[in-house]
């Protein structure tokens, strides 16, 4: 078995189709379809079920993605500790940030980075915090950016930056006015709010919690997967939500939606590492730019 079989079988399972698998692969369909054949005759084991001209992973092919790609992270993590040899001439950073620190946080400090290291490659993906905490526990990324304390055995939790959360609502809503809103009034409300698992959804629990409101005690009349999907409806007149003041301030500046007089919420941005990987230098080169551009 190689690291090339492996590769293939992974580009196929996940998409489940030869030729797309051969096309991201930049191979022929007959190369791709050798190496799995060669993988599943030399190990006597099927992985995938022919249906008709198409192949589904079969339960067998599921068990073996997972060690697959675990193999394949590790493989990764090896090539990334030869290339620091070269004094970051070459190399990756692979990052997994949430929603609000890929959005508002993280651009200036990408581009002063790619300034700094065009070389090195940047690998980058946008999921909510959990999944993110899922990526760097995997091995998936080495660095994981996000918005809320993440307590696993596994990875170490550093604070990275600080953030304020802001009720907003749209320009017809009660409101917008800027009468005072405390916790009392927060029953009142419908809210529009991030998913479970997201670090401003996370916020939004805290902060009732704080006011000593029970979960069920307030009208969660929508539940969205995005900051922009969430303020869009707020901009049609309909709910309030909890969210970054970064976030928002686009929005309030062109006057579609009003900051509530209620008590901004503080949280942190947090970086998540695995306490075992080994950490690359073109991460620590990261972090440094970064930190570089928070005291300023």
């Amino acid at each position: 078995m190689t690291l090339e079989q492996l590769r293939i079988f992974v580009a196929v399972a996940e998409r489940q189709h030869i030729t797309r698998a051969a096309e991201t692969l930049n191979m022929t369909q007959s190369a791709v379809s050798s190496a799995i054949s060669a993988l599943e005759s030399r190990h006597k084991v099927t992985l995938f079920d022919r249906v008709g001209r198409s192949i589904v992973l079969n339960e067998a092919g599921q068990v073996f993605l997972d060690e697959a790609r675990a193999v394949l992270d590790r493989a990764k993590a090896a090539e990334g500790a030869l290339d620091d040899l070269s004094s970051l001439r070459r190399g990756q950073l692979s990052i997994m940030a949430s929603q609000t620190v890929a959005s508002y946080w993280l651009p200036q400090r990408l581009v002063a980075y790619r300034r700094a290291y065009p070389q090195i490659a940047i690998d980058m993906d946008f999921i909510n915090t959990d999944r993110v905490a899922d990526g760097v526990e995997s091995g998936r990324a080495e660095l994981g950016l996000v918005e809320w304390w993440v307590d696993r055995p596994a990875l170490s939790t550093e604070l990275l930056d600080e953030d304020e959360m802001v009720v907003v609502v749209g320009q017809s809503h009660p409101w917008a006015d800027g009468r005072p809103v405390g916790p009392a009034n927060f029953t009142e409300a419908e809210w529009v709010l991030r998913e479970l698992g997201s670090g401003t959804r996370a916020a939004f629990d805290g902060m009732i919690a704080k006011a000593g409101i029970v979960a069920g005690a307030v009208n969660i009349a929508l539940v969205l997967p995005g900051n922009e999907a969430l303020l869009g409806v707020l901009e049609a007149g309909f709910g309030a939500t909890l969210v970054s003041r970064d976030v928002a301030r686009p929005h309030i500046a062109a006057g579609l939606l009003a900051v509530v007089n209620a008590p901004p919420v503080k949280r942190s941005f947090y970086l998540l590492r695995h306490k075992e990987r080994y950490r690359t230098r073109a991460a620590e080169s990261f972090l440094a730019i970064a930190a570089g551009i928070n005291k300023a």
